[in-house]
Formats: C-alpha cells, sequence, structure tokens
C-alpha cells in the first residue's frame, strides 16, 4: 500500500519493519527486487529508494525496528493514519490500543493464502479491534504468510482497498471510510461485508469502551 500512497502524493511515509528482503517476499512484495534479496537489504531502506524513485517529493523515514509496546508511541508520533502491514494479531491489538488510547485513526488488514480481511478504525466513531477479537489467537493458530502461504493477488486486492482508506482520511473525508470488516475469498470468488457497527452495539469492548489498554502495559 506504501506505493499506492506514494503515487498519490501522500507527502510522507514512516516506513516500521524490523526484516529483510529475500527471495520468499518477491512474489507478493513489488518494492522488492532480486538486487534486494540477494544482498538481504533491510526491507524499510529498500522500500525507501524504490518509493523516492517513484515520487521524490514524499518524504519516506525508514525506521528498521520490530513495532511493540516499548515504541509505540514514538513510532505513532505525528502520524495522521497507520496502515497496518504487519504479519501477526500480536502487534496489532498494540497498534488498536495506541489508536484508542490516542484517537488516531489506522486501517487493519491481513491476508494468508487467497484469503484477505479489513477493516478501518476511526476512534471514537467506530468499533475497534477488540470489539471484533477479544484476544490475539495463540501462536500456534494464528495463520501468516510463512505457514499458510500466501498469493500476491489476496495481497494487491486487500492492499488497495486500504490505502483507499487511509486516503479518505488524509483527505479530510473521515465520513466516507468504510462501516464493514470486509473479507475476500479469492480462491472461493467470495465477497463478505460485515456491518461492524450493529455487530458491535453489544459489545462491552475493554478497549475503546472501558479504555482499558492492557497491550500497552496499561498506559
Amino acid at each position: 500500500m506504501a506505493d499506492l500512497l506514494a503515487r498519490a502524493g501522500v507527502g510522507r511515509l514512516r516506513l516500521v519493519d524490523d526484516d529483510s528482503v529475500c527471495p520468499e517476499n518477491l512474489h507478493r512484495q513489488v518494492l522488492y527486487d532480486q538486487a534486494d534479496a540477494a544482498a538481504g537489504t533491510p526491507k524499510v531502506e529498500a522500500a525507501a529508494r524504490r518509493l523516492s524513485q517513484i515520487n521524490s517529493d514524499v518524504h519516506c523515514e525508514p525506521v528498521a525496528t520490530r513495532f511493540d509496546a516499548d515504541n509505540a508511541e514514538e513510532l505513532a508520533r505525528e502520524v495522521d493514519v497507520i496502515v497496518d502491514g504487519t504479519d501477526n494479531f500480536a502487534t496489532r491489538f498494540v497498534i488498536n490500543d495506541l489508536a484508542v488510547r490516542d484517537g488516531v485513526p489506522w486501517v487493519f488488514a491481513g491476508a494468508v493464502g487467497g484469503e484477505a480481511q479489513t477493516m478501518t478504525i476511526a476512534p471514537p466513531r467506530t468499533p475497534c479491534l477488540r470489539c471484533i477479537f477479544d484476544s490475539p489467537p495463540p501462536t500456534c493458530v494464528d495463520p501468516n504468510c510463512r505457514t499458510g502461504g500466501i498469493i500476491a493477488p489476496a495481497v494487491v486486492a486487500v492492499a488497495a482497498i486500504e490505502a483507499a482508506e487511509a486516503m479518505k482520511i488524509l483527505a479530510g473525508r473521515s465520513q466516507d471510510v468504510s462501516p464493514t470488516l470486509t473479507k475476500f475469498d479469492l480462491w472461493g470468488n467470495l465477497i463478505q461485508r460485515i456491518d461492524l457497527a450493529e455487530a458491535c452495539r453489544e459489545v462491552d469492548c475493554p478497549c475503546c469502551k472501558r479504555h482499558e489498554f492492557e497491550f500497552l502495559g496499561g498506559h
């Protein structure tokens, strides 16, 4: 989605990742090439270099670290929207706590196999991630692209929607963000939209209703 945001002329992108490019990334991560994989280039450095070639007016800030409870506040400082490209639910729950606590909109997305899902959280107007998922699944059952594989079209499809949602927020059109959790099954040719407001109306969410931010250490 960073590629789409850079092409749209977003003024600043803070890129956060602690991983390096490997050959297994190339079929679905369009910012990298074989030279990056051969060199084991940090993903944020390779991405920043590529994005500057796409649009030199966009300021890219690469941060080679893992987003967690200890650095979340600093990494999200002065950002207008958080766009999720993580590969695990534990990190997403940290993001959700931070977003709700500080009122920062964020766009959640995930993909594995031929399936993908995305939702936009705009505190305090919309339900949050914990309204839908009370807690992260255990690591052993949390599906991810390393254990379940993934096809590029699933990534591209959800990234396009994710970027569009971020662009609405940045353009001052938060009222137009999607009110649903959208799920795709590209192998099964299925698209499912779940009305979050209706589904979460009676949920006593510990995060967005009780303001308990346990994944940030309770702060």
